[in-house]
């Protein structure tokens, strides 16, 4: 791990910035602090291609093996320079010189690591060994996946170990989802799935909305997006994250995105407090 000075900032999540495979650290602003990301994808390889993202060089495809062995060494030093050094001290801001969640994300989807139920484990193990098992883990997903018996086993385990799922949502109607997330999937499937997330492990939905061509989402499109939230449960979600675009996109629709006023983002978290969830909002 590079011992040379990086500059945090909740407008860079280089992926690269530490000089590693696997482990990354990004100032989150969902999170509040430091978060420690595991990226499962240094293919950039994602099942889903969202307009807003911004990983360069993405292409369609799933995690390659993972090096187990590598991982647990990246992340075993990068966990030690947090505890028994002075990373946070050198590298995060005053303010924010704390780790708020060890991050399954990165450059794709995590759950298309064949591996992803051994990493699970193998980041509670370097939690436990760390003295970091209030430090949450979670899994940053599109969720498309568990209809897969691993992944389903992975976020359960995730779940008896105090982890929680951040679930992205980001439209209630096909033509929304394709729109947004360039995949085409059935509606029903986002509810069935978000629905059996929530019932393994504490789940969020993460919401990203943002101006196309100009334009926000409209009155029908946002009614489409509560009624996914109300038919999967809303009751067994722990609410939703709603954010804005920060950094720019690096996929080819980036100059039809951009960011929506902090107002119409409260507008939309008051649409969904109105039907009893919790909203954080993160411009």
């Amino acid at each position: 791990m590079t011992s040379s000075k990086i500059e945090l900032s909740v407008r860079n999540h280089d992926r690269d910035l530490a000089g590693m495979t696997y482990v990354y650290p990004v100032l989150s602003r969902r999170a509040g602090g430091v978060s420690v990301g595991v990226n499962l994808n240094p293919n950039n390889a994602c099942n889903w291609h969202c307009v807003y993202c911004q990983v360069p060089d993405l292409v369609r495809g799933a995690a390659p093996l993972i090096d187990l062995a590598r991982l647990e060494a990246e992340l075993d030093g990068f966990l030690n320079a947090l505890v028994n050094g002075d990373w946070l001290l050198r590298n995060a801001p005053e303010g924010a010189r704390e780790v708020r969640d060890i991050a399954l994300s990165g450059n794709g989807e995590p759950t298309s690591a064949a591996a992803f139920p051994e990493v699970v484990e193998l980041i509670h193990r370097l939690r436990q060994k760390y003295g970091l098992t209030r430090v949450p883990l979670r899994l940053i997903t599109n969720g498309s996946l568990l209809g897969r018996e691993r992944v389903r086993a992975g976020i359960a385990r995730m779940g008896e170990i105090g982890g929680e799922v951040w679930f992205k949502v980001d439209g209630g109607r096909p033509e929304d989802i394709e729109r947004i997330n360039g995949v085409r999937m059935p509606v029903a499937r986002v509810v069935r799935n978000l629905a059996a997330c929530a019932q393994l492990c504490p789940t969020w939905a993460q919401t990203c909305v943002f101006r196309w061509d100009g334009v926000g989402p409209d009155a029908q499109a946002l009614a489409a997006y509560l009624d996914v939230l109300e038919r999967a449960g809303s009751d067994r979600l722990r609410g939703v994250l709603l954010y804005g675009v920060a950094r720019p996109s690096m996929q080819p629709e980036a100059p039809r995105v951009s960011p929506v006023s902090l107002d119409e983002l409260e507008c939309v978290a008051e649409a969904i407090r109105k039907k009893g969830l919790t909203v954080t909002v993160s411009p």
